[in-house]
């Protein structure tokens, strides 16, 4: 999984767990007040133990949590804030993307040999990979500003509108048979990350990251195929990120 860059090997084995655990809780938007509220205190509480060990060690170049803790007129509360709000963002969402990448490659015939063997298909791939999913969660919440009509439906200004980038990256009139996944693909932009002034500040370090799982994945594991059948697989449904329980694999 991607870790952060830490100054020592006891920080990262220390931190570790906490790290991949957290966000899960956190992000839960069934039981609001047993673990998503509860998951973000221990969030916080973990960054504010994190942003004091920053300040002590005093290396303000060490890593992200290191500079926020420097940084002028910056709190402690509000750089273990800043800190916490990069790893639920950035962290969960990745894991996720890796474990159904991972998914798609293997479920459909080919796609993953096409990878293996040929390398300078990663980007393809990754691009591909964060398209393809329908990931739930009912879309990204917006308001509208203003009254405005689309496909005959009236929206008035302050109505909540919920924003399917899953529905918008399978848009026939743009996308060739939308619902297969294709490495082949011709390259067409989708809107996983957004688009405009809400665009992701996060994709450009979502995509190297991916492009770095995956290509090392296929050069390190060739042979790599599912362990279960597909439909035996379990999903998160009680977070934002959703994604895989687990995901058996044979080599």
């Amino acid at each position: 999984m991607p870790t952060a860059n830490v100054p020592t090997a006891s920080t990262a084995v220390e931190g570790r767990p906490r790290v991949r655990g957290s966000p899960g809780p956190a992000a839960d938007p069934v039981v609001r007040a047993f673990r998503s509220e509860q998951g973000l205190a221990e969030l916080f509480g973990y960054g504010q133990r994190l942003v004091a060990r920053k300040r002590a060690e005093g290396d303000p170049e060490a890593d992200v949590i290191s500079r926020l803790a420097a940084a002028d007129g910056v709190s402690d509360d509000e750089a273990a804030a800043m800190g916490m709000f990069l790893l639920f963002a950035g962290h969960e969402t990745t894991v996720t993307a890796i474990g159904m990448g991972t998914l798609w490659l293997l479920a459909t015939p080919g796609q993953w040999q096409t990878l293996v063997d040929d390398p300078s298909r990663i980007d393809a791939a990754v691009e591909e990979i964060l398209r393809a999913p329908r990931l739930g969660g009912g879309g990204i919440p917006r308001y509208a500003r203003t009254d405005l009509e689309i496909a005959g439906i009236h929206i008035r200004a302050g109505d909540l509108v919920l924003l399917d980038t899953g529905a918008a990256n399978h848009d026939r009139a743009v996308f060739a048979d939308p619902d297969r996944f294709d490495l082949v693909r011709p390259a067409v932009p989708h809107l996983t990350f957004g688009h405009g002034a809400r665009y992701c500040v996060g994709a450009p370090l979502a995509r190297i990251e991916l492009q770095t799982v995956f290509a090392q994945l296929a050069a390190r594991f060739p042979t790599l195929k599912l362990g279960c059948a597909v439909d035996e697989l379990t999903f998160n449904t009680n977070v934002l990120a959703g994604g895989l329980t687990a995901l058996p694999v044979t080599w």
